[in-house]
C-alpha cells in the first residue's frame, strides 16, 4: 500500500462552507497578567443571542516539538522534571517559539534538538499541530519529524532543569505503548508518537517543512514586541 498524503476529509470540512452564522467578536479586552512566556486576557465577547460575556484567554508564544526518528525505529527522548504537575515525565525535545523574531518554526526546531540532546537531522517534515487547550489558551505546537540523525556538540546549558534530563532512544512501538498504558502523557508528544508511527507504517507521508500553520499564535508576541 503506498502512504497516502494527508488531505483533509470531507466529514471534517467546515459544515458552514466557509460562512458562519456568527461571529464572536470581542467588544473589549483586559491584560489581567503578564508574565515572561505568557498573559492572561479577559475578553467581552458578543454571544449569538446579543449578550456581552466575559472569557477568560491565556497568550502564549506558541513551540515546537521534535519526533526525531533514528533508523532504528527508535525516538529520541527526554526525561525532565516538570514543576506544574510536580514529577519528571517523558516527552520530546521541545521548545517555544522566539516570540520577537521571524525566525521559521523548524529553525526553532533544529535548534533546540542540537540543544536539548545534541542531535542534528538531514531530513525536517511536518507530522501534526496541536491545540492543547483551545477552550482558553492559544497555544499551539507544531510538532516536526526529524530523520537522518547524527550527534554533535551540546552546548553547555546554564538551566538547572535541563542539565537533570535524561536522555534516551525509545523504540517507536514502545512509546505507543506507553501512551495507552498513562506512562506517556505528553499531548504533543503523544499525538507525535502515533504521528510518526503511521509514517512508519507506510500509511500516510508527512507535510511539508513550511505546511500551513492555521492556529499558530501570533497576538502575545505582536503585543510584547
Amino acid at each position: 500500500m503506498e502512504p497516502r498524503r494527508p488531505e483533509t476529509p470531507d466529514s471534517l470540512r467546515d459544515p458552514h462552507g466557509g460562512h458562519p452564522p456568527h461571529t464572536f467578536d470581542v467588544v473589549d479586552s483586559d491584560v489581567l497578567y503578564e508574565g515572561a512566556i505568557f498573559a492572561l486576557r479577559g475578553d467581552r465577547v458578543r454571544m449569538p443571542g446579543g449578550r456581552i460575556a466575559t472569557r477568560e484567554k491565556v497568550e502564549h508564544y506558541g513551540a515546537v516539538a521534535i519526533a526525531a526518528l533514528d533508523d532504528e525505529d527508535r525516538l529520541v527522548m527526554i526525561y525532565q522534571y516538570r514543576p506544574a504537575i510536580g514529577r519528571r515525565i517523558w516527552e520530546m525535545p521541545a521548545g517555544l517559539l522566539d516570540g520577537g523574531s521571524e525566525e521559521a518554526p523548524v529553525e526553532a526546531a533544529k535548534r533546540e534538538l542540537v540543544e536539548e540532546v545534541g542531535i542534528e537531522a538531514d531530513d525536517w517534515s511536518t507530522l501534526v499541530d496541536v491545540v492543547g487547550c483551545p477552550g482558553f489558551a492559544d497555544e499551539s505546537v507544531r510538532v516536526f519529524l526529524a530523520r537522518g540523525l547524527r550527534e554533535v556538540d551540546r552546548p553547555a546549558s546554564g538551566d538547572d532543569e535541563e542539565a537533570d534530563l535524561v536522555v534516551r532512544r525509545v523504540p517507536l512501538d514502545d512509546l505507543v505503548t506507553g501512551a495507552m498504558s498513562g506512562d506517556v502523557v505528553n499531548g504533543p508528544c503523544i499525538a507525535g508518537v502515533f504521528a510518526a508511527a503511521e509514517v512508519v507504517a507506510g500509511r500516510f507521508t508527512p507535510r511539508p517543512v513550511d505546511a500551513p500553520w492555521l492556529d499558530r499564535p501570533t497576538e502575545y508576541a505582536r503585543r510584547r514586541g
